[in-house]
């Protein structure tokens, strides 16, 4: 294939020797049960799923004002289930101060052990997922993990942090992403997960990943950083290329939770430009319903989040009602009125209903 690129002429010959040198490139350094999708490897790069091989997303710099000392690993997640006018609302605050955040192996277990009881407890009404960690809620993934990983164990990380992300997603009750603070690449990505977010105004939100050259959305991000692949690393642009082809509904990742939230056009360029928005900003395209002003205390967002947590307490969940409409219906059927029903759209006729 690069012998036949590079007999290419002029311009053209150029860019598809370059291609086939990064093809070649990702084959042989991807390692044993990794590939590109087959479009990368024909003459055009159309449309692709990718399936194996991307990282979680990358953070970026923020602030360390306000971070206290190293928490034990058992506090790296706490699960609080509030009491008395609050009972049934259950908070999930993210506790890693000295890593702000970022998503790390156990972090991403005791979520995915969390969210494992939560989804079968039929006392829980509401989850709110916060930031226990003042100016922060998730970085991304947690990079100086990563770079310590052997090549065999970032695909199965990733595919835990896209399952878990989903487990979130798929909770049978209402879920509040509540960002008080930083919330960039995975980060962002975990609150796009929750069905409504709530922001501080001054709270920064963003997919950033164009810039690291990887592109958003758990399994969709690649491992091209130059660490993980030594000597080779794809360009800002080729990130931003391979974000417009995923940017269409199949994996569920940032490239596609995202333009369901806000819609496709204003996805793409936010994704394309890497750019980071404030909670105002954030609110006017429409990725939080909620911007407070920050108070004192660093959690305007949590609150707001916990007064919506309130509202929701009283309306039937989905069991419940399921329940009576089964128990309503069931007195329906041994009416008069029913099978009348019944008999005059069999003749096609207007039924006589009596009451009975």
């Amino acid at each position: 294939m690069a012998a036949a690129a590079a007999a290419a002429p002029g311009a053209l010959g150029t860019l598809q020797a370059g291609r086939a040198r990064l093809v070649a490139a990702c084959c042989a350094r991807l390692g044993p049960g990794w590939r590109l999708p087959g479009p990368w490897t024909g003459p055009r790069a159309g449309p692709a799923t990718w399936a194996r091989g991307w990282t979680p997303a990358i953070g970026g710099p923020a602030s360390r004002r306000g971070f206290g000392s190293e928490v034990k690993t058992e506090d790296e997640l706490r699960v609080r289930h509030l009491e008395e006018e609050n009972r049934g609302i259950v908070v999930l605050g993210i506790n890693r101060a000295s890593a702000k955040n970022s998503l790390s192996k156990n972090l991403i277990k005791m979520l995915s052990k969390a969210v494992d009881a939560l989804k079968s407890d039929k006392k829980v009404r509401t989850i709110i997922v916060r930031s226990e960690v003042p100016g922060i809620f998730c970085a991304g993934a947690d990079l100086k993990e990563r770079v310590k990983m052997n090549p065999s164990e970032v695909g199965p990380f990733v595919s835990k942090i896209r399952a878990v992300i989903n487990e979130i997603a798929n909770l049978p009750v209402p879920t509040i992403a509540a960002i008080d603070g930083l919330a960039l690449g995975g980060g962002l990505e975990l609150a796009l997960a929750c069905d409504i977010r709530v922001a501080a105004s001054s709270a920064k939100m963003g997919l950033v990943e164009t810039k690291m050259a990887i592109i958003p959305g758990g399994v969709l991000k690649s491992t091209f950083t130059g660490r993980s692949l030594p000597g080779w690393h794809l360009s800002s642009f080729s990130a931003v290329r391979m974000s417009r082809s995923v940017l269409a509904p199949s994996v569920p990742g940032g490239t596609q939770r995202l333009p369901r939230a806000i819609g496709m056009s204003l996805a793409k360029e936010l994704i394309f430009s890497a750019r980071v928005l404030d909670g105002q900003e954030a609110k006017a395209v429409g990725l939080i319903s909620h911007v407070l002003e920050q108070n004192q205390e660093g959690d305007a967002a949590y609150r707001k989040a916990l007064d919506l947590a309130r509202e929701f307490l009283p309306q039937v969940d989905l069991v419940t009602g399921l329940a009576i409409e089964e128990a309503c219906y069931a007195q329906t059927i041994p009416t008069k009125d029913r099978l009348e029903g019944l008999l005059a759209f069999k003749e096609k006729r207007t039924p006589r209903y009596k009451g009975e």
